[in-house]
Order: C-alpha cells, then structure tokens, then sequence
C-alpha cells in the first residue's frame, strides 16, 4: 500500500503560488503609482469640497426658510405653553 501525502504536494503549490504571483505595485512603474496617488489625493480633496458646499448650501437654504417664517408657524414650533401667559 502507498502512503499519500497531501500536505507536501499542497505546501510546495502554496509556496509556487506565492511566488508567481505579483501584486500590481510590483508590475506598474513607480510613476504611474506616483501619479495614481495624486490623482487619488486630488479626488479626495474635490469631494472633500463637494461635501462642505453641499453643507453651506443646506445652511444657506434654512437660514431662508426661518426667516421667511410667518409669526404663525413661529408661535406654532414654541416650546411654550402661551395659555399661562394670558
């Protein structure tokens, strides 16, 4: 009877596949990395952007909505009770 032994055929693929494998920063030219990360930077940087005009924007517009309030809706959104202020 043979004896089999998976688990040397299995290290020996593992060790194979680990070392033909290439990660893709090892393939691409470090200018093209370089020019990828600044790219990467510049995107953050326009959604950063984005974001804090979107947030003035949302500002701006409840600003207008408060102060275009009537004295009705006012009254309507106080705390307080007016009937003990009769």
């Amino acid at each position: 009877m043979k004896k089999k032994q998976p688990r040397k055929q299995n290290q020996s693929k593992n060790q194979n596949k680990d070392s033909s494998s290439l990660k893709l920063g090892d393939m691409i030219n470090q200018d093209i990395m370089s020019q990828l990360r600044q790219k990467q930077k510049e995107l953050n940087e326009a959604e950063q952007e984005k974001k804090e005009a979107e947030e003035e924007k949302k500002r701006e517009e409840r600003k207008r909505r408060e102060k275009n309030k009537s004295f009705e809706e006012l009254l309507g959104e106080s705390n307080l009770n007016w009937k003990n202020y009769k």
